[in-house]
């Protein structure tokens, strides 16, 4: 494989070095491999299962948004993405890695925010961020230069030395994007990434990942629930009850559903499947 030549302004790992005896070996990114790729995965929690078969792509630099209401599965494929629960069916590929196979070189790409806050309110934004950097092994001051890009990048920069529970839940979120994408990844998770925000902050949140989709080539998993966060021209992967019901853009699943828009058209392919499967 060749090495990748990344787009992004913070950068990223296109090789890593694992040491095995006197020798480096390097692995090498292959740049046609997509952001994410997943094949034929199931995972059950004992006798009910979670995901069935699902299979899926994200193309590099492009917006795709898992739409599925609570209990569709979406928290549960991005555990299996993260290695927070181990797949034990099928492939999970980040960058052309597989996760079981190479789960260093495939989490060194990945970058995710997860619908529960997971920063310290106690903390400064700065601090936050540089302890994140420190995770990945990135020095202090390469960290701060970062930190300070990123924070720029998502209108905090003033708030840097203010401590996280100082800031608005819309505000929270952006700092967690931002320390997301500290170590340069090709791949961005996004879970419910909006729940409990206003308007304004839900819109400020959907306009800044689709400015790293377009400004840094990054692919994105956008797990939601809320129709009014997709474009017509986005492309959509309708899950629910762990099954894949349709995919292509917005548009095209709206026409070949025969409804009037995206709305008709989920509540017409999850309504069946509510009914199959008692909740």
């Amino acid at each position: 494989m060749t090495a990748a030549v990344g787009s992004a302004s913070v950068a990223g790992p296109d090789r890593l070095g694992m040491c095995r005896g006197d020798h480096q070996i390097v692995i090498l990114e292959d740049p046609a491999a997509p952001a994410l790729e997943i094949v034929g995965v199931s995972h059950s929690f004992g006798a009910r299962r979670a995901l069935d078969g699902v299979s899926l792509t994200v193309p590099r630099g492009r917006f795709v948004a898992l739409l599925g209401p609570n209990g569709a599965g979406k928290t549960t494929l991005f555990n299996l993405v993260t290695r927070l629960y181990s797949n034990v069916s099928g492939a999970i590929r980040v960058c052309g890695f597989d996760v079981r196979r190479a789960p260093k070189p495939a989490l060194a790409r990945l970058g995710v925010v997860f619908q529960s806050r997971a920063i310290d309110g106690d903390l400064t934004l700065l601090q936050n961020l540089t302890y994140h950097a420190a995770l990945h092994g990135i020095g202090r001051r390469e960290a701060r230069v970062r930190a300070a890009t990123l924070l720029a990048r998502v209108g905090l920069a003033d708030r840097a030395r203010d401590k996280v529970r100082t800031l608005s839940g819309g505000q929270m979120r952006r700092v967690e994007i931002a320390r997301a994408m500290l170590h340069g990844p090709r791949l961005l998770l996004l879970d419910e990434a909006t729940v409990g925000l206003d308007v304004d902050a839900r819109r400020a949140i959907v306009d800044e990942v689709r400015a790293l989709v377009r400004d840094e080539g990054v692919g994105v998993l956008w797990a939601t629930h809320l129709i009014d966060e997709i474009e017509a021209d986005d492309a959509v992967i309708v899950l629910d009850r762990g099954r894949i019901l349709a995919t292509g853009s917005a548009r095209e699943i709206v026409a070949a559903s025969g409804a009037e828009d995206l709305t008709a058209a989920f509540v017409a392919l999850t309504t069946p499947t509510r009914r199959e499967v008692p909740a």
